[in-house]
């Protein structure tokens, strides 16, 4: 039940599955849904509230879990166009509760998820696979072939990158963000936040909208980073600040002489997929 697989209506707070709404919030940097709305879409339950419970209940006799530690009590908007806190859970944990619905309709859900596991457990296995599959993702949202290339490129070099920093004391969430900012101030004059609403993006993979050009120069800048850092064996956050800040100016510098010979601007506002093909959703049950 990803976001590509539940459409969002225009004003983001609902997405619909068939003929069923299930509301959402985006709450702590990532989307919530409706339990109830879920239970709503993949049952045939007059009373999804009560369903709800009743499972919550089944659930703790036979497993022991309790679904209720894995939800959050948000305000959604009721019919009735009041606020009212729901429980809500977060995609993953969306997951957890379809695999406790005894419902045909939930089943097709469930054989995906089993699928996708295997398919994880594959790729620990056999690294090569994870990347064929990427590259199979990208190709059915419409990707051309050399697009793809630059973009496993470039998720290469942001893992040495990153890997390099976990080595040299920076912790990771909030000191990476800053890191990355600074390389892509002093590359492009912009935060990657900046970048996605310049391109008109919400929660969108800022990447995945890049031209060829804007992944090369993203590239250089952390590739650089990279470089720098080690040859200084910056340790803790200030050195490697520095060091990212260094990074970004040659892909800067780059980008800004490139500008002056073509006489384009490399940031550009527009997407590089005009439109995403919706994924597809897990097959109906026979």
């Amino acid at each position: 039940m990803s976001e590509e697989q539940l459409p969002a209506d225009s004003r983001g707070k609902m997405v619909v599955f068939g003929a069923k709404q299930i509301r959402r919030i985006w709450h702590e940097e990532q989307w919530f849904f409706s339990v109830v709305d879920i239970i709503g879409a993949l049952t045939d339950s007059n009373a999804p509230r009560k369903y709800w419970m009743a499972m919550k209940r089944r659930e703790e006799k036979t497993s022991g879990f309790q679904l209720s530690t894995i939800c959050r009590q948000l305000k959604l908007t009721s019919s009735d166009g009041k606020s009212y806190k729901t429980d809500c859970v977060t995609v993953e944990a969306a997951f957890r509760v379809i695999q406790s619905i005894p419902s045909p309709k939930a089943e097709p859900f469930k054989r995906w998820l089993a699928r996708v596991g295997y398919e994880r457990v594959q790729e620990i296995e056999n690294p090569e696979l994870a990347q064929q599959r990427m590259r199979e993702l990208y190709q059915q949202k419409g990707y051309p072939a050399d697009w793809i290339e630059k973009r496993v490129r470039s998720i290469a070099v942001r893992d040495e990158l990153t890997g390099e920093w976990k080595q040299r004391g920076v912790k990771e969430q909030n000191e990476f963000a800053i890191l990355t900012a600074e390389i892509s101030k002093a590359t492009f004059g912009i935060t990657p936040s900046q970048y996605k609403k310049l391109k008109g993006l919400e929660r969108e993979n800022l990447r995945d909208h890049m031209n060829d050009l804007e992944l090369i120069f993203t590239m250089l800048g952390e590739a650089a980073t990279t470089e720098i850092a080690r040859n200084k064996d910056a340790q803790g956050f200030d050195p490697n600040k520095r060091a990212a800040r260094e990074g970004g100016k040659v892909a800067g510098n780059a980008r800004r002489q490139l500008e002056a010979k073509s006489g384009r601007k490399v940031v550009t506002r527009q997407n590089y997929l005009t439109a995403k093909p919706k994924l597809k959703l897990p097959p109906k049950s026979e």
